[in-house]
């Protein structure tokens, strides 16, 4: 199903004898075309999982790179099949790890990287060349990707084989997470500047994930979910032809990021509108010659917001029930969360009967031989139609007040998350939205699962190997190559080329990301986000 995914199903078909006509003709009932077919409704592809499935990614980062690297070593070995690192917050932030606001944060919540030399560390004895792999990272998303790149081409892989996905979204960091470091207009040239080069250079990399994932962690409902992520999704559309790209040279390796939450039939229904609303809007304003423009790709992450401290072993069975939800929807690749998340940094074990759900879900429950199992369901018919007409509505709404960007500029997103935020908040408390274990069948006993613990020591070392670092590097090289991306950044030249020449250099994503704010600035959203 995913692009790049490498792993197969071969089932036996006769056990279905309905799944090959249904997927080769229009809904009887229905009338939706078949899958693989505008407006892909019924999924993108012919066969779905019958012949290919869903990409398996765990997400992970630890204290270092070396940490991280025996995690996605574990991983792959268990039948994972793509890498997805987690960054710390002083890396999300564009920060050495010795820097002053760094203090505290280093390692805490996913691995640092500093420059090339943790690059090495985190990917030693894994192929990139065979393996895909995702990066969770937007403001400094090009000073990420290039320094894969440069450590790619260190090990001579070539650029044209590499396969994965960058997220690369900063409209949602204003909306809804915060981790944003320029103002929105030179983040957005940031964006176009990745989505160019790679066009040219890394033609089989999904160089956008457009993320509706942590808008609905923050708060907003699943309409509000499919309205900002594909309204974000025409703004980097808007945005990448205003640079100079064509439709069809950067869509079809667009992708998109869902949340998939308790409410079974609605999420499987967002995903179904999700894929008609995208071809319908982008063929509509786009008229693409590309047929692969208009199809709408996604991961899916189970939800980290339901998972609960409190009896964390019933999030095993959450996250089984909303990956399968997943799965029904169509996804192309699927994370799913560790029963533990609600306490810590997911265990070994916890990780592994997350990654083992998914096998579950794709080589014992026999969902994945039909190709749309929900297609004609009264209910998910009508609960698709409802979500794509709630979400147009907005998407015209957004349009109306000047695009994504401009209502991002003016807060209006961020405002319409919050409300929606206090009200399910709210529903929980005062128990009409039941949560098992938190204001339903509650348990007396402390039943906090041991959660992982960090090693803060290593902290410790990774600063102390950043300063060895910059006391053997050539300085005045490093000088020289920074003093190239800063006159790259006021003249409007791509950014990746001088970024991949410093970091093969020894710069570090620190000093480059300096020099992007000397000359880009910072923002504060108008909504305090």
């Amino acid at each position: 199903m995913d692009e790049d995914s490498d792993s197969h199903l071969h089932t036996d078909r006769a056990s279905h004898p309905d799944s090959d006509s249904l997927s080769s003709t229009a809904h009887p009932t229905t009338g939706h075309p078949p899958a693989g077919q505008a407006p892909y409704t019924r999924g993108i592809h012919n066969d779905m999982y019958r012949s290919r499935l869903w990409t398996m990614r765990q997400y992970a980062g630890f204290s270092d790179a070396g940490s991280t690297n025996a995690r996605f070593r574990d991983l792959l070995e268990n039948g994972q099949s793509g890498l997805s690192v987690a960054f710390d917050l002083p890396t999300q932030l564009g920060l050495d790890s010795d820097h002053l606001s760094a203090e505290g944060e280093v390692g805490k919540v996913g691995v640092p990287i500093d420059s090339i030399h943790d690059m090495r560390t985190l990917f030693d004895g894994i192929d990139l060349g065979s393996v895909s792999t995702s990066m969770t990272i937007n403001a400094p998303a090009t000073s990420l990707y290039a320094l894969y790149v440069a450590y790619a081409e260190e090990c001579g892989v070539d650029r044209r084989a590499l396969r994965g996905t960058v997220q690369n979204d900063i409209l949602k960091e204003y909306i809804a997470r915060g981790l944003y470091v320029f103002p929105p207009e030179p983040s957005m040239r940031l964006t176009t500047d990745l989505m160019s080069w790679s066009k040219d250079n890394t033609p089989n990399w999904n160089t956008i994930s457009i993320s509706g994932y942590h808008m609905r962690e923050a708060g907003c409902t699943a309409a509000q979910e499919l309205a900002f992520t594909l309204s974000n999704g025409l703004q980097y559309t808007d945005s990448a032809i205003a640079a100079g790209l064509e439709i069809d040279d950067f869509a079809p390796r667009m992708s998109f990021f869902f949340g998939c939450h308790n409410d079974f039939f609605e999420e499987v229904a967002k995903f179904r509108a999700a894929r008609a609303l995208w071809h319908d809007l982008v063929t509509k304003k786009y008229n693409p010659s590309n047929p692969k423009s208009t199809k709408l790709r996604f991961h899916t992450q189970t939800a980290g917001v339901t998972l609960t401290a409190q009896q964390p072993l019933n999030n095993a069975v959450r996250v089984a029930y909303q990956a399968m939800a997943a799965v029904m929807g169509g996804t192309q690749s699927l994370h799913t969360n560790s029963f533990d998340e609600a306490i810590g940094l997911p265990t070994e074990e916890s990780a592994r009967l997350a990654l083992r759900t998914q096998q579950i879900l794709a080589h014992e429950t026999r969902i994945t031989e039909s190709v749309d199992p929900l297609a004609g369901s009264y209910l998910v018919e009508e609960l698709t139609q409802r979500l794509y007409d709630e979400a147009r509505e907005l998407i015209m709404l957004i349009d109306e007040r000047g695009g994504a960007l401009q209502c991002v500029i003016s807060g209006f997103q961020q405002r319409e998350i919050h409300d929606s935020a206090w009200n399910q908040l709210n529903s929980v408390e005062s128990g009409k939205t039941e949560v098992v274990g938190v204001n339903l069948h509650q348990s007396a006993k402390n039943e906090i699962s041991s959660a992982q613990t960090l090693d803060m020591g290593l902290a410790q070392e990774q600063i102390l190997r950043l300063s060895k670092m910059k006391e053997l590097r050539d300085g005045e090289t490093v000088e020289r190559k920074l003093s190239n991306i800063r006159e790259a950044a006021n003249s409007g030249q791509n950014l990746l080329d001088p970024m991949i020449d410093a970091y093969l250099n020894e710069a570090t994503l620190g000093e480059v990301n300096s020099v992007l704010r000397d000359v880009f600035g910072t923002w504060i959203s108008p909504s305090g986000v």
